[in-house]
């Protein structure tokens, strides 16, 4: 029995509580430093299910595609990649559906702070945060190059500031609406490099994937000032309240705050927009003039064609003595005089 409770704490989320509600009660989750003991599990059974993707999966196709190193790196970073946003889109569009934070935005900041989780949006976050804290070992593990991993780090970093600041910060809700936009752009993205390694002709992917990486950053804007803009200033609890998970609710009650915090949000989206036309320009410029250079050569081809041709009519030398194409002399005979 005691080896049974150290086992839940790995394996189970803590802090459960039993909230009164119109039905009865309802068992919710808060969080604490317990769930760094579940973190940990998981982040084990995150490097186990890399392994056996990578085993299983990517290995073969890489054997069959032989690719160079670099493109072979790049091919594992994005065959997990698509694994994991595959099933974090499914997963967490599962949840915002069933809580309704989809169909009720209104629930994204009512009731605001949301210190108490439904079970499967705190075991949500453990398991995000898990997997985003085993990529730093995998750095090593996977041998990655020495100058793709400060690009890494900064993604990795980036992700765990985000979903654990939505987690502390007890703002479950709108991360998860935010994790769904980012995840939903990254699975399309990579899945266009795994089509592009496997057939270099084909970037229809990466088309479709400039389509849903506006519409997300749209979204994602709006989602921003929606929330911090109007729903936030507009909690009824707006007093700093750290025991009830109210950190900075009264901050967006000033104007002058609220307006930075939007400026400095709109700075960042316009970052990604400015990278993301830089790498659409280069990627035009690249293509078209690859188009030019196989017109260039089809060109300099037909040419030489026409030139072998003109060759073959007006006849060759051999032995400097022109011949004819059937191998007779040109020069027509003289008759001899009877």
């Amino acid at each position: 029995q005691v080896t049974a409770k150290t086992a839940f704490l790995f394996i189970l989320p803590q802090y459960n509580v039993s909230v009164p509600t119109a039905d009865g009660e309802l068992v919710q989750y808060h969080y604490g430093l317990k769930d760094l003991v579940t973190i940990l599990f998981y982040i084990f059974i995150a490097i186990i299910l890399h392994a056996v993707v990578q085993e299983y999966a990517l290995d073969k196709i890489n054997r069959r595609l032989h690719l160079s190193k670099v493109k072979h790196s790049k091919f594992n970073e994005s065959g997990q990649l698509v694994a994991f946003h595959l099933t974090s889109v499914i997963w967490c569009l599962y949840v915002v559906v069933t809580e309704g934070y989809i169909s009720n935005p209104r629930s994204l900041w009512e009731n605001y702070p949301h210190v108490y989780l439904p079970y499967h949006v705190k075991f949500f976050y453990l398991c995000q945060l898990a997997y985003w804290l085993h990529a730093l070992p995998e750095l090593y593990f996977q041998k990655v190059r020495k100058e793709e991993i400060p690009r890494q780090l900064r993604c990795i970093a980036l992700y765990l500031l985000h979903i654990a600041g939505a987690y502390l910060l007890n703002l479950t809700r709108l991360g998860l609406i935010l994790l769904l936009l980012q995840y939903l752009a990254e699975f399309f993205f990579h899945m266009a490099r795994l089509v592009y390694f496997t057939d270099e002709n084909n970037e229809k992917l990466f088309n479709v994937w400039a389509v849903v990486f506006v519409v997300t950053r749209l979204f994602t804007l709006t989602l921003y000032i929606l929330v911090i803009g109007f729903g936030l200033p507009r909690v009824e609890s707006q007093a700093l309240d750290p025991e009830r998970g109210n950190f900075f609710s009264f901050l967006f009650n000033n104007i002058l705050f609220r307006m930075s915090v939007l400026l400095l949000v709109c700075l960042f989206q316009a970052s990604v927009m400015w990278r993301f036309i830089h790498f659409q320009l280069r990627r035009w410029r690249e293509y078209w003039n690859e188009q030019s250079s196989r017109k260039r050569a089809a060109a300099t081809a037909g040419t030489k064609q026409q030139s072998k041709l003109l060759k073959r009519d007006s006849g060759y030398h051999e032995n400097g003595v022109v011949k004819a194409e059937n191998g007779t002399s040109p020069r027509t005979k003289k008759l001899k005089s009877p």
